[in-house]
């Protein structure tokens, strides 16, 4: 896979595929990052189980923290790393003793670790690494375009919203 280049269509099947995500580095202060990529996730639809050893024990936005992948006791189809590109190894390496293993591994803007990657893909797990679900959601929903980002799509057909207030389907299954 080129790590530096996704298709719009490889990105549009996970997002299609998976329901529930595991965020490690999730924070409960309403102005960090994954704090709101959670909450918007979680608004599309997404069931987020935050991970965060500071936290657990705790909730963030509902969900209860767990302190490691492996603590948690229901399938995750996609880990999502808030955390560095050294930490996406050591986390890596956790998600992939999970049972069963996700589909993805998924790491936030910033955060490339290539020995990671070669590691989940041995595995048969799909990676995606320098990327935000919530943006990648947004480009291909047609949300994007609401705040002047180009989502690089074209498509003649007009935005419509869902009775939730959501765009409905330019490419992105509704979770509801």
């Amino acid at each position: 896979m080129d790590h530096d280049s996704y298709p719009t269509a490889c990105i549009r099947d996970i997002l299609n595929s998976v329901k529930t995500i595991a965020l490690v580095g999730a924070s409960a202060n309403d102005v960090r990052p994954s704090h709101f990529v959670m909450k918007y996730l979680m608004d599309k639809g997404y069931r987020v189980i935050p991970v965060n050893p500071v936290s657990v024990g705790g909730t963030i936005l509902g969900e209860r923290v767990y302190g490691s992948l492996l603590d948690i006791s229901e399938a995750v189809d996609m880990v999502d790393i808030f955390r560095n590109s050294d930490a996406a190894l050591e986390v890596t390496r956790e998600a992939l003793l999970m049972k069963p293993l996700p589909k993805v591994i998924w790491m936030q803007l910033g955060v490339r670790n290539d020995e990671a990657a070669a590691l989940a893909e041995a595995d048969g797990v799909k990676v995606v690494m320098n990327r935000c679900p919530k943006m990648e959601y947004g480009k291909l929903s047609g949300e994007w375009a609401w705040v002047g980002g180009n989502s690089g799509i074209l498509s003649s057909r007009r935005q419509t919203l869902h009775a939730s207030g959501r765009v409905q389907s330019l490419g992105i299954a509704q979770k509801d």
